[in-house]
């Protein structure tokens, strides 16, 4: 990432090596087109979307990105992550792998209904 902090999300993705654009791209519409009533921030140099609480972040690395939609909502989709890299709050998907856009815009699709309704996840 360049020096200057990116202040919009579609910065953000421009100041990511090459390599990780095209899967930052998608992923953002992706999330875009499952939350298109959340605001798209940048938060401690994030991408963050919020309605008006958080539903999820995203984040690129050197060879991977991070989709982060909360501990509980990866826990909800725990059997079809098993095949995936996750850590405890994110899905790690290596710039050299396909996206799998089918299961993030179902995780995605859980956080915005859990928003919603009010659902208590223990995150803000």
């Amino acid at each position: 990432m360049t020096s200057k902090r990116p202040t919009t999300i579609a910065e953000y993705i421009r100041a990511v090596p090459r390599d990780g654009q095209p899967h930052l791209r998608r992923l953002y519409a992706i999330l875009k087109s499952v939350a298109s009533e959340a605001e798209g921030v940048i938060k401690w140099g994030t991408p963050f979307f919020v309605e008006p609480r958080f539903l999820f972040a995203f984040s690129a690395h050197k060879a991977h990105l991070d989709f982060a939609p909360t501990e509980a909502a990866l826990k909800v989709f725990r059997k079809e992550l098993e095949k995936h890299k996750t850590t405890k709050n994110c899905l790690q998907v290596p710039y050299n792998e396909s996206l799998p856009e089918d299961l993030i815009r179902k995780i995605a699709e859980y956080r915005v209904l859990a928003v919603r309704a009010r659902v208590d996840d223990g995150f803000w």
